[in-house]
């Protein structure tokens, strides 16, 4: 009350309805400390296109669905031969979820939700003159998530193509391209625990283009969150993926950084904008690319929708 009296006082009601959320507005029903909530009104029952989530995003992934733009720096050998040292990229992600349809549980806030998600992925060399655009991947797929207590789980089919970018197959080297699609059914299980998360999970790739792409994929992560101070509090997350292939090389995804709530609208649950530190290490994430063994570290920006 005091902080939002000294906000009318100096008038800057913007800056303080992103910081300072509206006791009236705090309608939530808090199910997990890594921000999966639902607004009161909606907690139980049947919910026909819910606003909220019941599974929360894989925050070290690189391919969750999220909206953010990262500045990265490192190896990445298809950019800069022969040994791909010194290249720097900017990633940027734009990725939603609609909610079709929730089933409520025993308690508020649990149940089983039916979601369809979007994201699109680009990625651009900031080292040419101009900053050409050199893989987009798209994504659409369909998650059924689960929720009771601190357990959580999703099972999703999705689809992704990737492309090339016109610039970059304009460059005067030798360029392979690959008419690269998939579709693929992957099942995750997640447990919290006091600000701590851990997961694990398998990924099976039903069709795939090329052939090449491994048909089987082992995914886990762990996740810590600490207690808020005010608006903000720390983050910071691990994700493993091992492809089944015969060298079962890593990708290791980590990401450390400090979390701020934005105050949503209605009563529904705040957004998150979450600036981090990233690294990145292993066969790429990025489409056109997979055959690229890469390490990239900087920093992202990213937002919760």
């Amino acid at each position: 009350m005091l902080a939002r009296s000294l906000c009318r006082i100096a008038g800057v009601f913007t800056l303080c309805g992103l910081l300072v959320p509206d006791r009236a507005e705090a309608q939530t029903t808090n199910t997990s400390d890594c921000g999966a909530s639902v607004h009161e009104a909606e907690g139980s029952g049947v919910v026909f296109l819910p606003e909220d989530q019941i599974f929360c995003r894989l925050l070290a992934d690189p391919k969750e669905s999220r909206s953010f733009v990262s500045l990265l720096r490192g190896t990445f050998p298809s950019l800069s031969d022969p040994s791909g040292r010194g290249t720097t990229i900017a990633s940027v992600g734009l990725g939603d979820s609609v909610g079709l349809v929730r089933w409520g549980g025993p308690s508020p806030g649990e149940g089983l939700q039916l979601d369809v998600v979007g994201s699109i992925f680009a990625q651009f060399d900031i080292g040419q003159s101009s900053n050409d655009l050199i893989n987009a991947d798209y994504i659409i797929g369909v998650p059924l998530t689960i929720r009771r207590g601190g357990t959580s789980a999703r099972a999703r089919f999705y689809h992704q193509s990737s492309h090339q970018g016109d610039e970059y197959l304009l460059r005067p080297q030798d360029i392979a391209r690959e008419n690269l699609s998939f579709e693929s059914f992957d099942v995750l299980v997640s447990q919290e625990l006091r600000g701590w998360r851990v997961y694990a999970g398998t990924e099976w790739l039903v069709r795939r283009d090329p052939s090449t792409l491994a048909s089987k994929v082992y995914h886990a992560g762990a996740e810590a969150r600490t207690g808020r101070a005010g608006p903000l509090r720390l983050v910071g997350a691990v994700d493993l993926k091992i492809a089944g292939r015969d060298d079962l090389s890593p990708a290791v995804s980590g990401r450390l950084g400090i979390e701020l709530l934005r105050s949503s609208s209605g009563g529904h649950p705040a957004r998150p904008v979450t600036l981090m530190l990233e690294l990145y290490d292993g066969p790429s994430p990025y489409g056109q690319f997979f055959q690229d063994d890469v390490s990239l570290v900087g920093v992202g920006l990213h937002f919760g929708l």
